[in-house]
């Protein structure tokens, strides 16, 4: 489980989403009043104004449809890291095979597990379009 999958699970989908959209979405260099960042988040969206609001602040009258969250991921770049992710992972898993049947399996499995490190290091480090 992703580390973004693991922080949307301890928190509720409205708190993940007002967090998305405060830090992701109409980050504080945005604009400089609160509104104004609401606004850039209903556009960004195609959202109504009055509906980001209500993320925006988490109300608790609020329930966000998973549309909205897959709509969110995409704005955000999360959906397409993930995809990427998947796709290193592969590259990865396929490096592994071709080194075990190498002769010299040191060189290849050495190669193989400095870039998963470097790609975890990635991961880790929040560069995956949060």
């Amino acid at each position: 489980m992703s580390e973004t999958r693991e922080k949307k699970s301890e928190m509720s989908d409205l708190t993940w989403a007002q967090e998305r959209l405060q830090l992701n979405i109409a980050p504080k260099g945005a604009a400089q009043f609160v509104e104004t960042r609401i606004g850039i988040a209903a556009r960004a969206l195609g959202w109504k104004h009055s509906r980001a609001k209500s993320v925006w602040y988490a109300d608790e009258r609020t329930s966000i449809k998973p549309s909205e969250l897959r709509r969110i991921e995409e704005v955000t770049g999360i959906a397409y890291g993930r995809r990427e992710l998947r796709s290193v992972e592969a590259l990865i898993a396929r490096a592994d095979t071709l080194a075990a049947t190498e002769a010299d399996e040191g060189v290849y499995s050495a190669f193989a597990a400095a870039f998963r490190a470097f790609i975890g290091a990635l991961d880790r480090s929040g560069t995956r379009g949060e």
